[in-house]
């Protein structure tokens, strides 16, 4: 009966979402309170499953998450993202142009949330597929292929990032492992998958061609990409560091210190400040304003993750875990493979990537400890899962259609099979480094 009132919950949340068009986060509230008084937990308890659920999500994931969208948001503003690509450009070639838009996209999508990666560098797909003359979907999916993988699997992205966090997971080593399995997935998914697509016709609008700054006010290269990648070297550096020294105590402590998240994210964002900010003109005032823009543009990402936290509370304190964890030890299916299918079902379902991960950590993590997966994988293969087949109810498969002006068909064909490649080739990998480890 248990179970059942889960798969119900599980299915008004999706048609809340879907169908009623009900804001994700006002969707989990409701369903968590229901949730919460059918599984029996007294009506003076729910509510306080729901704060608890909402504050311990948010109380360690919100600076990590807001520091990365002020760092990505001042990569975009200063033309960062911009210096990177047209550098990787001139490195490559006409020849490799796919490699070097695929690299772009990987290096910007690590501190550029997707949709503002997706809108900044969208352009410059365009200008190389008028320049040289190239099909606009065969020349930047590969791009958009990285934006996507390293939306969907590597922190301090949301949702990996809130997934590491419910799962206890290392963030360094969680992407350490994402870094192997996304190189794989974005170079089958992104060069070799749109040599099929040539024959797609897309005409992109030149509406939505934006402005670039020109070349004597874009910062250096060094500046670029070394700002830009600072949490990830930081990430693994004091990952790796007590594997290099695994007797050194001192090793340990730098490595617990400085490999917190939000240090990272505070350490990165600070260099910015100055090395993309102040060194390149602007004032104070205005660097201040990008972070408050940022800051702005993932509140709402940040309540969907809450309120995720709130149905996860309400499961575990409702003792459905056991449940649950009863049911899946019987099944044939491995846990990491159970974790992917149940992100990639409400992914389907729902269509935003960030919710199927979510609500589906929401339902893995209670039985975390009798499963005995391994936690950084566990966060990689829901974050697969959350990726599979983009379709109609998804803002990404709409902003992919009309900026490259395709029909539904040819964004299907596309888009929709990227996305599922990306995400198989994501689980083929999960496997193999837990057959390794």
């Amino acid at each position: 009966m248990s179970l059942l009132i889960i798969f119900i919950c599980i299915v008004a949340l999706v048609l809340l979402i879907t169908l009623a068009k009900v804001n994700a986060f006002l969707a989990f509230l409701v369903v968590s309170l229901l949730a919460g008084l059918f599984l029996g937990i007294p009506l003076t308890s729910v509510t306080k499953s729901v704060q608890k659920g909402i504050g311990d999500t948010l109380g360690s994931l919100v600076s990590v998450i807001i520091l990365g969208a002020m760092l990505g948001k001042l990569v975009a503003e200063s033309g960062a993202a911009q210096r990177i690509a047209t550098t990787l450009m001139k490195a490559f070639g006409t020849k490799y142009i796919q490699w070097a838009l695929m690299i772009t996209g990987f290096i910007i999508g690590i501190p550029l949330f997707y949709n503002v990666g997706f809108v900044l560098m969208v352009p410059l797909i365009f200008s190389v597929s008028y320049q040289y003359n190239l099909p606009a979907v065969y020349t930047g999916l590969p791009m958009l292929a990285s934006l996507s993988v390293t939306h969907g699997f590597l922190p301090p992205h949301p949702a990996p990032a809130a997934l590491v966090t419910q799962f206890h997971a290392n963030m360094g080593i969680t992407l350490l492992y994402g870094i192997c399995i996304a190189v794989p997935a974005i170079i089958i998914a992104g060069p070799i998958f749109a040599k099929t697509l040539k024959k797609i016709n897309a005409k992109p609008l030149k509406t939505f061609q934006q402005k670039t700054i020109t070349e004597d006010k874009l910062p250096g290269v060094l500046n670029s990409f070394v700002t830009s990648l600072l949490p990830v070297a930081l990430l693994i550096i004091t990952a790796t560091l007590p594997m290099i020294y695994p007797e050194s105590e001192k090793a340990k402590t730098i490595s617990a210190l400085l490999g917190d998240p939000m240090i990272v994210m505070l350490i990165a964002i600070s260099v910015a400040t100055f090395s993309l900010g102040i060194s390149t003109g602007m004032n104070m005032q205005r660097i201040m304003e990008i972070y408050a823009d940022a800051a702005r543009d993932i509140s709402m990402i940040l309540l969907i993750i809450a309120g995720a936290g709130a149905f996860k509370q309400v499961l575990t304190d409702s003792g459905i875990s056991d449940t649950i964890a009863a049911t899946l030890q019987k099944q044939a299916l491995p846990p990491l493979l159970m974790a992917w299918l149940i992100a990639a079902v409400i992914r389907v379902c729902i269509g935003s990537a960030t919710v199927a991960g979510l609500t589906a950590a929401s339902i893995i993590a209670p039985m975390m400890a009798t499963t005995h997966a391994n936690p950084n994988l566990m966060v990689l293969s829901i974050g697969a899962g959350s990726l599979l087949f983009s379709h109609v109810n998804d803002g990404g498969f709409w902003l992919f259609k009309e900026y490259f002006n395709l029909s539904i068909k040819d964004t299907i064909r596309s888009w929709s099979f990227m996305e599922t490649i990306v995400s198989i080739i994501g689980l083929i990998g999960v496997l193999l480094i837990n057959m390794i480890i």
